[in-house]
């Protein structure tokens, strides 16, 4: 007679004791620690939470500051903003905004009490540090009021955030919301009249994936269950009969790659088949992710793992879709990017490093220090590149397209201009082209104050005595004619210069 034993896995856990619980219905809220429990023991709760945020920061922001020596001020600052850290705390914050519906992040100052406000031109001298706070430490701090009436109805407390009994001058905090507060809604995940977790409107399907875990492990354990039809030996089984029986079971169970089995005519040994429910399993599970996606107001791709067929460059619209998802999510981040940028152009640009911009730079040796740091600071701009990348046959389509704008502006304006005007538009074309590093690695570099300073020979005019004028005039016009045939001789060859660079490039382009 056959046995069956089964193996199944242990929901004593505390994520399995609350996720299964009968009392998750759809509309449940979730609290505090189930938002805890979720998201450091459910698959799908630190993709939830941080799969936007880490795509968002896939790509690093394109920092510009035209009105300034540009390379050396933009490497001062990333190279502070790489020192404090400012990536990892801003995915910090946002990670656990999603989490529980609100984060919040201070700027503490060694010496300086939390409810005095930072002196920023002492910041690069001061000891700082940045903290991030989760609900439980900022507890009945954030939004309070639901009086229609007020001021700061639906607002941060005027008080600022309060940690421990101790409130943060608001310039020293920053709150970031997953989603907006809805009047008289609390929030029990963020202790606040706040945002909502990203597993608030998830929290049944999320439950429903457990099941899929289950029916997965359950799968793996039965995969290996050979059943065997064998004949009866007839209505009366002795002991014998029994041990021969018993005996060959336990030969079916110890067989292996190698060896042979002989059963009789009639029976026969198989596996369980599984194949009348991988349909309906597949599509549920699938429709559970969909759920939850949609719950999340994410798109599904994030959480099936799936590769995209044809990825970003190619711009699909599920490339699309998500690209435009990310846009929001980098929206969202801004507060905290510009907190951040505040900060790190503060103990970038000091006055000693402007010490090191004026000794290389004379332009700036009348110019003060706060001056150029405002103008600095005011010009400042960070982009974000397009996640939606081009492919490269894309982009050398554009640099050749630039390139033939540059050349036709340069031989339109160069036989008008003066020579320190030539001088400008020979820079600002030579600027341009250095900027199609796609072709060109090295810089083109000219000497524009020599070429500005060029003069070409002046005129001659006619020779000495009044019967000699005449000669004189004509000697004079034939040296006009001879100066104006030779500056445009020059310009030819500039501009012959120019189309050979072009027609080099071009060469280049198509063969790539």
């Amino acid at each position: 007679m056959g046995s069956i034993s089964l193996n199944g896995s242990s929901s004593g856990t505390a994520l399995m004791s609350i996720l299964m619980a009968d009392d998750i219905q759809p509309g449940t809220t979730p609290s505090y620690q189930l938002c805890k429990d979720i998201y450091l023991y459910h698959p799908l709760g630190p993709k939830m939470a941080e799969s936007p945020i880490s795509m968002a920061q896939s790509q690093t922001r394109e920092i510009s500051v035209p009105d300034g020596p540009e390379d050396r001020v933009k490497k001062a600052f990333e190279d502070e903003w790489k020192a404090i850290g400012a990536d990892d705390h801003i995915f910090n914050v946002a990670r656990q905004a999603r989490i529980y519906g609100v984060a919040s992040l201070a700027l503490l100052a060694e010496g300086i009490p939390f409810t005095e406000p930072i002196d920023y031109e002492k910041l690069p001298k001061l000891n700082i540090a940045f903290n991030v706070y989760d609900p439980l430490n900022t507890a009945g701090s954030i939004v309070l009021n639901q009086n229609a009436d007020a001021m700061d109805f639906q607002k941060l407390s005027k008080n600022g955030v309060s940690v421990n009994g101790k409130n943060f001058h608001p310039s020293r905090t920053c709150v970031m919301f997953n989603e907006r507060p809805i009047y008289i809604a609390y929030t029990p995940s963020a202790f606040e009249f706040t945002g909502r977790s990203v597993y608030q409107r998830a929290l049944y399907p999320l439950t429903s994936f457990v099941q899929t875990m289950f029916t997965d492990d359950l799968v793996t354990v039965k995969a290996g269950v050979l059943v065997a039809m064998m004949e009866q030996a007839g209505s009366i089984i002795d002991n014998l009969m029994s041990k021969m029986f018993g005996q060959k079971r336990q030969m079916i169970k110890d067989a292996a790659v190698g060896n042979i089995l002989s059963v009789g005519k009639d029976e026969k040994i198989e596996s369980l088949n599984f194949r009348n429910m991988e349909g309906p399993y597949k599509t549920s599970r699938e429709n559970i992710l969909k759920n939850i996606a949609t719950a999340a107001d994410m798109p599904a791709k994030l959480l099936e793992n799936e590769t995209f067929v044809e990825g970003f460059g190619e711009g699909t619209e599920d490339a699309k879709y998500i690209a435009k998802y990310i846009e929001r999510i980098r929206e969202w981040m801004d507060p905290l990017y510009a907190f951040f940028t505040k900060v790190v152009q503060h103990r970038a640009w000091t006055p000693e490093f402007y010490e090191t911009i004026k000794a290389d730079f004379p332009d700036y040796e009348n110019v003060s220090f706060k001056k150029a740091f405002y103008r600095w600071s005011d010009s400042f701009a960070a982009a974000w590149p397009n996640l939606l990348a081009e492919p490269p046959s894309k982009k050398v389509e554009v640099d050749k397209t630039k390139l033939e704008a540059l050349t036709k502006l340069v031989e339109a304006l160069m036989p008008e201009l003066d020579q320190p005007n030539k001088a400008r538009l020979i820079q600002w074309a030579a600027e341009n082209f250095n900027d199609l590093k796609l072709l060109f690695t090295s810089p083109l570099e000219l000497d524009y104050e020599a070429l500005a300073a060029y003069e070409p020979p002046v005129p001659g005019f006619g020779g000495e005595g009044d019967k000699d004028g005449d000669k004189g005039d004509k000697d004079g016009d034939k040296g006009d004619k001879e100066d104006k045939a030779k500056a445009d001789s020059e310009v030819r060859e500039i501009v012959d210069d120019l189309r050979q660079v072009r027609d080099s490039m071009l060469r280049i382009m198509t063969s790539s």
